[in-house]
């Protein structure tokens, strides 16, 4: 039987009443079961996930979508998805999660997106107000897929994000440790129109990311490379020797990503291997650095060979609705099979495609046992509770 702490205080009663042995036998033997927690047997880097891809994206509105159609109907076809509240994600069962992320220090930098101007001078019918309550007014990270055209977000700004997902968490103590994706975003679109040019990430705005998810996520609800690392030299040699930690010490737990690789040196600037800092960069193997990793271009033996030294993989099982618009499920399934620890849709089981095609592993779970790494007393049927 498996001991949980509510268990043992079901059967308080029991003992009290002498209906069970005494003399410290029947203790001991509680013990030693509640001791034998398959949580303790079982590592961060031993399970498999589902996630989402762009999890904040609320969809192009009708009228933006008619303007899309009309121009760039090849990109809008990409970006002709949406998810729900990340709420409604987390109790469906995803457990990884990206936020793309922009600089707005003085605030208002986004506030007056080109897309409503274009719509009013299309003579097409406004589209419903994108910000309300004025919230892209205020100085702070923001959180969108592209500046101007396709800025709506199912939360605003990156503080309430992170907020939601705390409200969820905190209710549901138990949960697998839930990865945050951060985007970082600061390229102008240059296209001639009077976008809005976004501010450029430095060391300095990466501190102040850093403080915004500590504003918000007590240090001791994350997963940082700190704990990670430990006495290790570096990342990398901690992960290779199994310093992931525990499904007993994961669990309510959140774990901080960082997907572009161009700006780690920014990074970790005054932050050798990480230390001090709370995202896991996007390394390169055997980097000081190094413990996650993104593989997105389909290739499932190089994730295997990564996932087996430890390393914790991230991977696209679908890209810009191609493989949504056929049903095809073969790079899907392919990927499932390399192992990756983490495996990002548009289409989460929640959310299939009108095609049919989601993801999802055997039984319609959000996640499993790796099929690489885990011990044999690990049970999917065991890993949410």
């Amino acid at each position: 039987m498996y001991f949980t702490l509510s268990n043992i205080l079901q059967l308080f009663p029991i003992i009290l009443r002498g209906r069970l042995l005494v003399g410290g036998v029947f203790l001991a033997t509680l013990a030693a079961a509640a001791a034998d927690n398959p949580d303790d047997r079982v590592r961060l880097n031993q399970i498999q996930l589902v996630g989402t891809h762009n999890s904040y994206h609320a969809g192009i509105a009708p009228s933006d979508s008619q303007l899309w159609l009309h121009s760039k109907p090849e990109i809008y076809q990409t970006l002709d998805y949406r998810h729900a509240s990340l709420t409604r994600q987390l109790e469906s069962g995803v457990r990884q999660i990206e936020l793309d992320v922009f600089s707005d220090e003085k605030g208002g930098l986004f506030a007056h997106p080109l897309g409503p101007k274009m719509v009013a001078d299309s003579g097409l019918p406004p589209d419903p107000d994108f910000d309300p309550d004025h919230v892209m007014e205020k100085p702070g990270f923001k959180v969108m897929h592209i500046q101007d055209f396709d800025y709506r977000s199912v939360c605003q700004p990156f503080t309430a994000c992170l907020a939601e997902v705390k409200s969820w968490s905190d209710a549901h103590p138990n949960h697998l440790p839930i990865f945050i994706l951060i985007e970082n975003k600061d390229e102008p679109l240059n296209l001639g129109l009077p976008t809005a040019t976004p501010e450029p990430f430095t060391t300095a705005r990466f501190d102040a990311l850093d403080a915004e998810i500590a504003s918000v996520i007590p240090r001791g609800k994350m997963i940082t490379p700190d704990d990670v690392r430990g006495t290790a030299k570096s990342l990398s040699a901690a992960v290779r020797h199994h310093h992931w930690p525990t499904l007993a010490e994961a669990r309510g737990k959140l774990v901080f990503l960082m997907d572009q690789k161009h700006v780690t040196k920014l990074y970790l600037e005054g932050h050798p291997a990480l230390k001090g800092r709370l995202l896991f960069t996007n390394a390169e193997p055997g980097a000081a650095d190094a413990a996650f990793i993104e593989v997105n271009d389909n290739h499932p033996d190089q994730i295997a060979a990564l996932v087996r030294q430890g390393y914790l993989v991230r991977t696209r099982t679908d890209e810009g609705t191609i493989e949504a618009r056929k049903n095809d499920i073969s790079r899907r399934d392919a990927l499932m099979a390399s192992g990756a620890q983490i495996l990002s849709t548009d289409y989460p089981a929640s959310e299939p495609a009108t095609s049919g095609y989601q993801v999802a592993f055997p039984g319609q779970r959000s996640s499993r046992c790796n099929i690489l790494l885990a011990p044999k007393s690990c049970r999917d049927d065991r890993l949410e509770k």
